[in-house]
């Protein structure tokens, strides 16, 4: 058995999360998954900025604080906190490693020593001209859109790389593994093959593994956070457990988290989880195998355990997705809250008259969105009619167009309407609305033979 434990669902996550799973019982692997599409975008405009950066940054303070424990305890850490300067963040969680006085060489699980593998090769930005020029269009897979339509805006652009370049690296003894843009499943797959030698077409385990990795891959989401069935009835939700996955050499895993944590563990609270980003579930397609959702099992295996059998799967595609960002234009939004007598009224009175200044002022916009936080912005019309008794209600406009002159220009609209609208308004102390960047997103293929991942190792 081998026990993969879930630290982090996003850059942002729980700092204490990752402490507490080292800390709060045995386990062998310690993932972190750091990265969504508009993350890379972020990153690359950091190291635009400064070429030491480009990743993400809380990882280094997190792994000086935990270095001594895992070396001590032999918990190896995957996480692809990497972003888009996986070599970077390596260096700089190997100065704290020097600094602790972990150095030297060894292979394994490497008790006392720290070696730091990074995976790279997921980072295509710079060869996207010659990609193009070689006859692969990388449209995009919703519009059918050549990338040639925006390559001068193109900000990122990362492949997704699977659980081997990883495999690899856990075979050349790193006991902190830094990647880039790997699939969330992967970080959790890749400990599995190498514990239990899967073969490359082992397509029923590799399967099992992927499963294993979207149970695992956002934190807390399948151990009882973010969890709709019972939500007020699951315990210790100030103190939450995240998920562990205790896995066999045949492919079957359990779902668990440490005793004495909060939250739960259980059928819903991982279905709930499997149902996340799924898609078609019966055809799961990750650049290692496409897992057929439809063939799970799950059964209770006692208290906080959920046990998962019967996976099935079938042969990866020969290509790989790539994730592009690209600078689509300039947004901004603005808020005012209206209060009880006739707050909706008021706000609705408000967005008219808005929306009408604007229009006098010329002002061109691809979209203007109102919404009415507290009676509509969630459902839409589905949420009925308002209660017109209601006590207060935020009204929310956003913008969005190509040139960011009309969104400067609607930024110094909203205000005014503290004294020269509708009565009974707060909430502006966030000031004038900030005029932001968009940042969109372009799925696309490639053939997965024009990707190459390499893996070094630094002896710290």
């Amino acid at each position: 058995m081998v026990r993969i434990a879930s630290g982090q669902g996003f850059w942002g996550d729980w700092l204490e999360a990752p402490v507490r799973q080292v800390e709060g019982g045995a386990i062998d692997y310690l993932m972190m998954d750091y990265l969504a599409e508009v993350t890379m975008s972020i990153m690359q405009k950091q190291r635009a900025r400064n070429p030491d950066l480009g990743y993400a940054t809380d990882f280094v303070p997190l792994m000086e604080r935990l270095l001594p424990l895992l070396v001590r305890n032999g918990v190896r850490v995957i996480a692809n906190a990497g972003g888009v300067n996986p070599r970077a963040c390596a260096t700089a969680v190997c100065d704290r490693a020097r600094e602790l006085g972990l150095g030297g060489g060894g292979r394994g699980r490497g008790r006392g020593r720290v070696k730091i593998g990074v995976v790279t090769g997921d980072d295509i930005l710079e060869r996207l001209p010659d990609l193009l020029a070689a006859g692969h269009s990388l449209a995009n897979m919703d519009t059918g859109e050549p990338l040639e339509a925006v390559l001068g805006l193109v900000q990122s652009a990362n492949a997704y790389l699977g659980a081997w370049p990883l495999v690899a690296g856990l075979r050349l003894g790193a006991n902190v593994l830094i990647t880039g843009r790997v699939t969330d499943t992967g970080l959790t797959l890749a400990p599995m093959i190498h514990e239990f030698g899967w073969a490359k077409d082992d397509w029923n385990k590799l399967a099992a593994g992927t499963v294993a990795g979207h149970i695992n891959e956002c934190g807390a989401q399948s151990s009882g956070g973010n969890c709709m069935y019972q939500w007020e009835r699951i315990p210790g939700m100030d103190d939450p457990g995240y998920p562990i996955i205790e896995a066999s050499a045949d492919g079957s895993f359990t779902v668990t988290k440490h005793a004495g944590t909060g939250g739960r563990v259980s059928i819903p609270s991982v279905t709930e989880q499997l149902l996340y980003e799924m898609g078609d579930p019966e055809n799961y397609i990750t650049p290692d195998c496409i897992a057929d959702f439809t063939t799970i099992s799950l059964s209770k295996a006692g208290k906080d355990r959920v046990r998962v059998s019967g996976v099935r799967g079938r042969a990866a595609t020969d290509s790989l997705k790539v994730s592009v960002s690209y600078s689509y234009g300039y947004k901004a939004v603005g808020t005012l809250v209206y209060a009880w007598p006739d707050a909706v009224k008021k706000a609705k009175r408000a967005d008219r008259i808005l929306r009408t200044r604007l229009e006098r002022l010329g002002l061109t916009f691809e979209e203007i969105l109102t919404e009415l936080v507290g009676v509509d912005a969630t459902h839409g019309r589905l949420a009925g009619k308002p209660d017109p008794e209601i006590a207060e209600v935020q009204l929310r406009v956003a913008v969005r167009a190509r040139d960011a002159a009309p969104v400067e220009r609607f930024s110094r609209e909203i205000a005014p309407l503290i004294l020269n609208g509708p009565p009974s308004v707060t909430g502006f102390a966030g000031g004038r609305p900030k005029v932001e960047e968009i940042v969109a997103y372009w799925p696309a293929l490639i053939p997965r033979t024009e990707v190459q991942s390499s893996v070094e190792i630094i002896e710290v």
